[in-house]
């Protein structure tokens, strides 16, 4: 008697929209990584990516709670000395919000080749055509 194995080859991919508008930036990425990782299918196995395709939009409508508007700081570098950048969660998301996102799905993605292959099917948009 043998195990059913997944492979590559009989992995099926969906896609999902998830509106981010009036939604907490926290529970949004919980619920975008889970679908990238495919965690909520029943033939789950974390050594295949067996996850599917996520198009987050109104990504500018996001919300935080508590003081985060003010208080949350994102970091880049530059590699220079001296070229530390910080920038708190008000200015980043008027400017990029896109990249609010996914700094906090790819906080709870894996950090390894499979972790890079499913982040890439992550596409977020700032606001929907036609949208107010």
């Amino acid at each position: 008697m043998s195990t059913n194995v997944l492979s590559i080859k009989n992995v099926k991919r969906e896609r999902h929209s998830i509106d981010a508008k009036d939604k907490v930036l926290g529970r949004l990425a919980v619920e975008v990584a889970s679908k990238l990782t495919g965690k909520g299918k029943v033939n789950y196995v974390p050594y295949l990516d067996n996850g599917d395709f996520v198009v987050v939009t109104n990504a500018r409508y996001v919300t935080v709670t508590g003081k985060k508007m003010q208080q949350k700081n994102y970091y880049r570098h530059s590699g220079y000395p001296g070229g530390l950048k910080v920038e708190n969660f008000e200015k980043l998301i008027e400017r990029r919000p896109d990249e609010v996102i996914r700094h906090a799905v790819w906080g709870m993605m894996p950090k390894t080749k499979l972790g890079k292959a499913m982040i890439k099917r992550l596409e977020i948009s700032a606001t929907v055509e036609g949208a107010k």
